[in-house]
C-alpha cells in the first residue's frame, strides 16, 4: 500500500494527518477518554485475595504498566463496540482490530519516556519481511513512572499514521530498538484531544 504521505512535502503532513484522523471510524476524543479511563481503572483494580491495589501496595515497572494499557484499551473498545472492534488474535493483526475494515486497525505504543515512543527493530522492516504491517494507524501513549510522592499520570496521547520507513533502527548490530524519525513523530502523530 502506498503511503498517504507519498510525495507530500513535510509542511503538508499535519493537514494529511488530520484528514486521516477525520476518516477514522473512532472519534479522537473518545480515544483520549478511553486511555484516561483505562489508566484510572488500573489504579482502581484489586489483585489477589487480600486485595492488593496498584499504586498502594504494588508499584509495577513501566513495562508492566505498558502491558496493562496495551491489553485493556482493546478490551474497552471491544466492550463498547462488540462485533466492530476486538483485540488482536493472531500475530499478523494490529493490537486493536476494526473488524469491518482492518485498514483502520490500530497499533498501540506506550512509553515512560516524556515525549518519545519506541518499537523493536522489526518495525524498520517492510510487511513482507515481518508478521504484520508496520504502516498504519498508531496510538502513542506516554506516562509517568512511579515515584514515592504521587500517582503517575498519562502525560501524552497521540494518534495518527506512521509508515514502516518512519522507524529508524539502532545502528549497533546488537541494538533491538527502533525510534521514530523526529519529523514523523511530530507531524504524523497529533496530540489528543485535538485542538
Amino acid at each position: 500500500m502506498k503511503s498517504p504521505y507519498h510525495e507530500l512535502p513535510i509542511e503538508m503532513w499535519v493537514t494529511r494527518t488530520r484528514e486521516l484522523i477525520d476518516a477514522h471510524p473512532l472519534d479522537p476524543n473518545e480515544i483520549y477518554e478511553v486511555v484516561l479511563t483505562v489508566w484510572d481503572d488500573i489504579f482502581n483494580s484489586k489483585i489477589g485475595s487480600k486485595p492488593f491495589k496498584i499504586g498502594q501496595d504494588l508499584f509495577p515497572r513501566p513495562q508492566i504498566m505498558a502491558y496493562f494499557l496495551h491489553e485493556l484499551i482493546p478490551l474497552e473498545f471491544s466492550s463498547r463496540y462488540p462485533g466492530v472492534w476486538r483485540r488482536e488474535e493472531t500475530a499478523d493483526e494490529k493490537d486493536l482490530v476494526y473488524i469491518p475494515d482492518p485498514n483502520y486497525s490500530i497499533e498501540i505504543k506506550t512509553s515512560s519516556s516524556a515525549k518519545r515512543i519506541f518499537g523493536n527493530r522489526s518495525y524498520t522492516q517492510e510487511a513482507e519481511n515481518s508478521k504484520k504491517s508496520k504502516s498504519g494507524y498508531y496510538l502513542a501513549i506516554n506516562f509517568q513512572r512511579f515515584s514515592s510522592s504521587q500517582k503517575p499520570r498519562i502525560i501524552g496521547v497521540r494518534f495518527g499514521w506512521i509508515d514502516h520507513f518512519d522507524w529508524i533502527g539502532q545502528a549497533t548490530a546488537t541494538g533491538q530498538q527502533a525510534r521514530l524519525d523526529l519529523a514523523s513523530e511530530r507531524y504524523k502523530l497529533l496530540n489528543l484531544p485535538l485542538q
